[in-house]
């Protein structure tokens, strides 16, 4: 048996090895693995692209892979949960859209809290929707838009992607600032809503520009305005619901990406680093440029502060009377 001084001693450097090997993982380079991008939607559509084009670019400026997981359902609370709850090592991360604000605002019993379980990373860009009619309801513009509505005694429909998706909630607030009697007619996804647009069985659609794009080449669908507080790039002439009698109305969808609360402070800098210049590089590049976005550098804090102006304004949009979710 060991003299108690000696199993003092022991124990002494048994600590110290502890401490050295707790500070050389404490101060091992990151990242030393394969990072994974959660999209909260189904894979193929254009969330899923944009993630899978910047997933690549991160790649390649960090050194590792990164892997982008779809995990959808619930509006894309599903995989907004599954990083709220994830180790925060700056490994999991969200590829978020406008729809994480708009989803939070209508849904009060989400599993995590929108702020205080995330870390705000880096925004991507920022793009309008476009407001568009079906053919059949014969309007060119948005005093036609609101004639029609008043003519009718039922007034009009409008659908979208869904409860709580941007469409929902920017029809919702189109509604609340023009007085008009409007159904929300919900989808399960963007496609279905935009096959019943044309057909004419739904009248109005706030729809995104790469969901729509291909139906105005073809004259498909009535065009009336942009609803972001400046004219679009690829819409030169259209006016935006402002301009067009709709005062005070703004509306744009983004992509971003967030981390886990509490991820280090150093690990969200080299994150939005990362981003920024995915961002800004090709294909990402041409690709919000080509659905008519404009590229967002922001810094982590300056993300963070855009976010909680999103979620106060969609909340208010939500807790105004007649807010329809069917």
């Amino acid at each position: 048996m060991f003299p108690i001084r000696w199993k003092a001693a022991l124990g002494c450097l048994a600590l110290i090895s502890l401490a050295v090997v707790t500070q050389a993982q404490a101060q091992a380079p990151w990242p030393a693995r394969a990072i994974t991008l959660i999209v909260p939607f189904a894979a193929g559509g254009g969330t899923d692209s944009i993630a899978r084009d910047i997933a690549k670019n991160m790649a390649e400026r960090l050194g590792q892979p990164v892997v982008v997981d779809n995990r959808g359902g619930a509006g894309g609370a599903i995989g907004a949960q599954a990083v709220a709850k994830a180790a925060p090592d700056g490994y999991t991360l969200l590829f978020a859209t406008s729809t994480f604000a708009t989803n939070a605002a209508v849904e009060p019993r989400l599993p995590y809290d929108p702020v205080k379980d995330f870390a705000p990373v880096a925004m991507i860009g920022r793009g309008p929707l476009l407001v568009v009619t079906s053919k059949q309801l014969g309007v060119g513009s948005v005093a036609q838009l609101v004639a029609a509505a008043k003519a009718r005694p039922e007034g009009l429909n409008f659908c979208s992607a869904g409860n709580g998706s941007i469409n929902h909630l920017a029809g919702e607030m189109f509604r609340q600032k023009t007085g008009l009697s409007m159904t929300h007619v919900p989808f399960k996804g963007s496609a279905p809503a935009t096959v019943e647009l044309l057909a004419g069985r739904v009248d109005l659609f706030f729809a995104t520009v790469p969901t729509i794009q291909s139906h105005l080449k073809e004259n498909q669908l009535g065009l009336l305005a942009v609803t972001s507080a400046k004219r679009s790039r690829l819409f030169p002439n259209l006016p935006t619901l402002a301009e067009a009698g709709v005062p005070g109305y703004d509306v744009t969808t983004w992509w971003g990406v967030l981390a886990p609360a509490k991820t280090p402070a150093s690990i969200v800098e080299a994150l939005n680093r990362a981003v920024n210049e995915s961002a800004a590089a090709e294909p990402v590049k041409g690709r919000l440029q080509h659905e008519g976005a404009d590229p967002v550098r922001l810094a982590p804090a300056a993300f963070g502060e855009e976010l909680r102006k999103e979620l106060a304004l969609w909340r208010n949009v939500a807790a105004a009377p007649g807010m329809q979710l069917r």
